[in-house]
């Protein structure tokens, strides 16, 4: 990073910097902290300008922690900041960007000291850590009524959702919702999912529960707004003509002690770095918002942040409940759809839709009840078409809310409705025009494809089908495309089998020739076969249920109808291969009759007068294919490790290669 790097790896020599973490004591009133939290300074917003800051913090925070029970200078720089946050709503008013300015640069330094305390000791020892008060030498300690924690927890949240987003304040808001994370972050450094402790109670039970509503709907606005971090004020630091206290400050303090320079945000070097995190505040709050939702439930309460995002309503929504549900508020629905239309691209937006559609009843109504579900489902389309760039978590979250969305019998006639032109992302093949229903379809078996190539994981093999068994009842005029590789994908798991019996058959005999083990084929061979059973049911729910509608499909069928003729015969699929051979005999008749070397205008337009003439009790009727999603089959911290996979690879405020970072990972079986 050029000059800025020697200038972060000189600040453990800084003779303001050695004084806090050293072993004198500082009284509150002194200038020194006037002095200490006058500099300039952007807080890093990637992952390589965190890293670097980090390691020069090391060293210092390291030298406060021997030092500190005897001083207590960590303690009184925390009361320093929390003297400036008591006021920091009115200067926001007034723009006093003075008092802003150094209330942050306060509010890094115990974030940055925190981060390395958090790493180097227990939750207890932490505490210990804000009781120590200045002592003489040999003397006990004691150690204040007040809890110093609890009440830097409690105004942190109150800085969140009290002071408004502006320019000056972003900095500021930034901040304090990074350091949120920083004290949770316990959880990083142990294998075992964390259900209790010191920071736990303030946050769930604390002074800090009674603003649980306030902060959900001020994170989820912080989401919405998509503020990009603005640009640093340098003009506040250049030489005016009339003088004045800031520029003083600036250009008198400043440069004897850290030196003037950024890392990350606007104004520090173009390049990659810079453009990983262009919206800082908004993809912090959403990960806080996201840790906190999925803190575990304690012994006698809920988890109050979940049950607020279970529950919030629409500012449209005026009717009244019969029982108000604790910790609701109401938000803007157009705005935060909006917002999760735009940011699908990122697991941690991916998440809080999963999360929204799940468990709050009001926001998935809205959802389904949209006419622009393809705002919403193209960007879910597209993670899934893009498969083998995606991490396999973002994957499953998309198929899950497909599943999810695929529930709605409104939402799957829906889709073939929506007509779209020139997919760009879809490269197979060009399509110019394609129902919403169609491209669905085509993308999710091009997803059950590469599974049965690359990772073979049943669980997505399931997700996927339940999906397309949902919309099967419901298909509508499929694309030509669409229709070819429904059929296609069977004649891929026929072959499939037949590879596996063979397998199966050849090893049976050579068992019996030498006397050596036969192989398991018997779990592979069930596997393939229940796959391809619940593909002819999605077939065969098509041609029940709609098939005057899709000619396509019948085209298709017809073209390969030599594939269905070695499972008409299989106990597994007799029952179900009655209604294919209806269809298949039937319009196979009605082809002979129209006569030999038909065009294919002319093949479909016999198709569809034979669909009308087909009658209905000709087909066998089956039960309805209907999956749905239920939680309850995953533990209920079943997302925690993924959450805290996002937060500490997002790079900014968690770096480190803690202990547990390395197992977690979510069960994909």
């Amino acid at each position: 990073m050029g000059a800025n790097t020697s200038q972060v790896s000189e600040l453990s020599d800084n003779p303001s910097l050695k004084a806090l973490v050293g072993k004198e004591s500082i009284s509150e009133n002194d200038p020194f902290w006037n002095q200490l939290i006058s500099f300039t300074f952007i807080s890093p917003t990637c992952s390589g300008d965190s890293k670097l800051l980090e390691e020069a913090v090391i060293p210092l925070a390291k030298i406060l922690i021997e030092n500190n029970p005897r001083t207590g200078n960590f303690g009184a720089l925390v009361r320093i900041f929390l003297g400036r946050t008591k006021e920091l709503k009115i200067s926001t008013e007034c723009q006093d960007q003075l008092f802003i300015w150094q209330a942050h640069n306060a509010l890094f330094m115990i974030r940055c000291l925190l981060k390395v305390f958090i790493r180097e000791m227990s939750e207890e020892e932490l505490h210990l850590q804000f009781s120590y008060q200045e002592r003489a030498p040999g003397s006990c300690g004691e150690t204040g009524s007040e809890d110093l924690l609890e009440e830097l927890l409690s105004n942190l949240v109150h800085l969140i959702v009290e002071v408004p987003l502006l320019d000056i304040t972003y900095s500021i808001l930034f901040e304090a919702v990074t350091t949120l994370l920083v004290f949770f972050s316990y959880q990083l450094f142990h294998k075992e999912i964390l259900r209790d402790g010191i920071i736990y109670q303030h946050i769930m039970n604390g002074r800090c529960l009674s603003l649980t509503s306030r902060l959900v709907k001020t994170l989820l606005y912080n989401f919405i707004r998509q503020e990009k971090c603005p640009p640093p004020a340098t003009h506040i630091f250049e030489p005016k003509a009339e003088g004045g206290l800031l520029y003083g400050l600036a250009s008198g303090v400043a440069s004897g002690l850290w030196s003037v320079f950024t890392l990350g945000g606007a104004g520090s070097r173009a390049g990659a770095d810079q453009e990983h995190n262009p919206l800082p505040l908004s993809n912090q709050s959403l990960l806080l918002l996201l840790v906190l939702a999925n803190l575990t439930d304690g012994p006698d309460w809920p988890n109050p942040y979940r049950q607020a995002i279970t529950c919030f309503r629409n500012t449209q929504d005026t009717s009244s409940l019969p029982v108000e549900q604790p910790h609701s508020f109401q938000i803007n629905f157009n705005s935060l759809y909006t917002a999760l239309c735009e940011q699908q691209r990122s697991d941690q937006a991916t998440l809080l839709l999963y999360t929204l559609l799940h468990q709050n009843a009001n926001m998935r109504t809205y959802m389904l009840s949209r006419t622009d579900m393809d705002n919403l489902v193209l960007p879910i389309l597209e993670i899934l078409y893009h498969v083998e760039d995606r991490n396999s978590h973002h994957v499953y979250m998309a198929l899950i809310i497909l599943l999810i969305l695929t529930e709605d019998d409104a939402f799957n006639r829906s889709v073939h409705e929506v007509v779209l032109k020139n997919i760009s992302w879809y490269t197979e093949r060009s399509l110019t025009e394609i129902s919403l229903g169609s491209l669905l379809i085509l993308v999710v078996i091009r997803t059950i494809q590469f599974n049965m190539t690359r990772t073979r994981d049943k669980y997505l093999h399931t997700n996927c089908l339940a999906a397309l068994a949902n919309m099967s009842a419901q298909f509508r005029c499929l694309h030509q495309y669409a229709a070819q590789r429904i059929i296609s994908l069977f004649a891929l798991l026929s072959k499939k089998h037949n590879k596996v019996l063979e397998q199966a058959t050849q090893s049976l005999r050579g068992r019996q020739a030498d006397n050596t083990a036969l192989p398991d084929y018997a779990q592979d061979l069930n596997v393939i076969e229940e796959v391809i059973r619940m593909m002819l049911e999605i077939i065969n729910s098509c041609l029940c249920n709609s098939l005057h509608h899709n000619p396509n499909m019948v085209y298709a069928l017809l073209y390969k109808r030599e594939l269905f003729e070695q499972f008409r015969m299989h106990p597994s699929f007799q029952d179900i291969m009655q209604n294919l051979d209806t269809v298949i005999g039937f319009f196979s008749q009605r082809l002979e009759q129209a006569g030999s070397d038909l065009s294919v205008e002319r093949v479909q337009e016999v198709i569809m007068k034979g669909a009308q003439a087909l009658p209905n009790d000709r087909l066998k009727k089956f039960p309805e294919l209907k999956f749905k999603y239920v939680e309850e089959d995953q533990p209920e911290d079943f997302f925690i490790p993924y959450v805290w996979s996002l937060v500490f690879n997002s790079g900014v405020g968690l770096h480190w290669s803690p202990h547990g970072i390395e197992l977690f990972s979510m069960d994909s079986g």
